[in-house]
């Protein structure tokens, strides 16, 4: 039997050790936290997981909150006029619903899961120094934990990496008590709010450890109007912030809001990161290779909601691979033909999300503008969100902006 260390237990590490367990795999999985530490602990992202992101779980039937979890069904873009007034306000229907289940909620179950199944689960924070000692014991190591030491050993990928600062400042609150939007209360939708020059705001229903709840999310251009939340330690103060811009930048959502409450103690985050693209394999000082996955190698910036369905992705094209090695060794080459299998789809959504980190050029103004008259346009656009690749068939290039719009128009 063949053995595999994976180490960190986020969406892509808890996925792959559970899909590698159910194919007879002997697994041990490293976290720092016990599921207890992670349920109770701060909350750790704003994911919204996409139909094929969602598809992979229910491949591995890890799908264990979907009938709790609100369904996501569609995706709304509102843009502030320089009056805070909305100039453009649109949504559209996915093909697939999203899901967003607290990677507290989720995390904790999974790992949980994992243990009773029979896997070796190591609460541990681990070092380089532990990867060299385990890597001469396992056939392979993979290293999903995207914070700390451990990602000092990806270099990275310069040609792929065109920030090294970050390029937004993120704050996160989750709450209670948030009313629905008033035109469009039949269903369910992620909404984003895009402010020029100023930053955005994402509003997304999610499952928590108290049941339904909403996501506030500021993404702010450092240095600018919404970047003040570094230094704040108090949630309260945290969540009074975030609505004191949400009334000054977008009033529409804050009239919705002005009942809401923190789901708990421990529901606000903030910080930042610049968007990397790493090398894929590691050297440890013993001569020992390591093979990285997910927010490890490809860590882009949340303005796309495309961190946990990247994870998911990235874990289920590794999974493939190793299912398909059989017992052959895990070498170098096939650590950078895994990397590159998953890279396929990744490169989508780097070249996306960094495009929608800049200032948007003429024609995607355009774009998103007459997504508001033709419904077709604004549920494309939704849907590139679950399959980023289709956008360089009609966003990047004004031509082809310019023929599908038309295309559209006249049918």
């Amino acid at each position: 039997m063949r053995k595999i260390l994976v180490v960190g237990a986020g969406q892509s590490g808890l996925q792959l050790a559970l899909g590698l367990q159910s194919h007879g795999y002997e697994v041990t999985l490293m976290s720092n936290r016990t599921a207890d530490e992670i349920r109770s602990g701060r909350v750790m992202s704003t994911q919204c997981m996409f139909h094929t992101a969602l598809q992979h779980e229910r491949d591995l039937q890890l799908n264990f909150w979907e009938n709790q979890a609100p369904k996501i069904e569609g995706l709304g873009v509102s843009v502030a006029g320089p009056e805070s007034q909305r100039v453009i306000d649109w949504v559209g229907r996915l093909d697939g619903y999203a899901q967003s289940v607290d990677q507290r909620v989720k995390m904790a179950g999974w790992m949980e899961i994992f243990a009773q199944r029979g896997g070796q689960l190591v609460i541990h924070g681990a070092a380089v120094s532990d990867l060299d000692y385990f890597s001469r014991t396992y056939d392979l190591v993979l290293v999903s934990a995207g914070k700390g030491e451990l990602v000092s050993m990806f270099g990275r990928d310069a040609s792929r990496s065109p920030y090294s600062e970050p390029q937004r400042a993120l704050a996160v609150a989750y709450v209670h008590g948030l009313g629905p939007r008033p035109e469009h209360p039949d269903y369910d939708a992620v909404r984003c709010n895009l402010v020029p020059g100023v930053g955005e705001l994402f509003v997304m229903p999610t499952l928590t450890n108290s049941g339904r709840a909403d996501i506030l999310f500021w993404e702010g251009i450092p240095g600018g109007p919404l970047d003040v939340f570094n230094g704040v330690k108090d949630p309260s103060e945290h969540l009074s912030l975030t609505l004191e811009l949400m009334e000054r930048f977008t009033p529409w959502e804050y009239a919705r809001a002005t009942k809401v409450e923190l789901t708990d103690a421990n529901g606000t985050l903030s910080g930042r990161y610049a968007p990397t693209v790493r090398n894929p394999i590691g050297r440890l000082p013993g001569g020992g290779l390591v093979l990285g996955v997910a927010d490890v190698v490809v860590a882009n910036d949340p303005i796309t909601g495309q961190g946990s369905n990247s994870a998911s992705k990235c874990a289920a094209a590794y999974l493939a691979s190793i299912l398909e090695h059989g017992d052959k060794e895990f070498d170098e080459s096939w650590m950078q033909q895994t990397f590159d299998r998953y890279w396929d789809t990744a490169q989508h959504v780097t070249k996306w999300t960094n495009a929608m980190l800049g200032v948007p050029p003429e024609h995607v103004l355009n774009l998103i503008g007459a997504a508001g008259t033709l419904p077709p346009v604004a549920d494309r656009f939704a849907n590139g969100f679950n399959n980023p690749a289709d956008f360089e068939n009609f966003f990047y290039d004004p031509e082809k902006t310019g023929a599908y719009l038309a295309s559209v128009a006249g049918a």
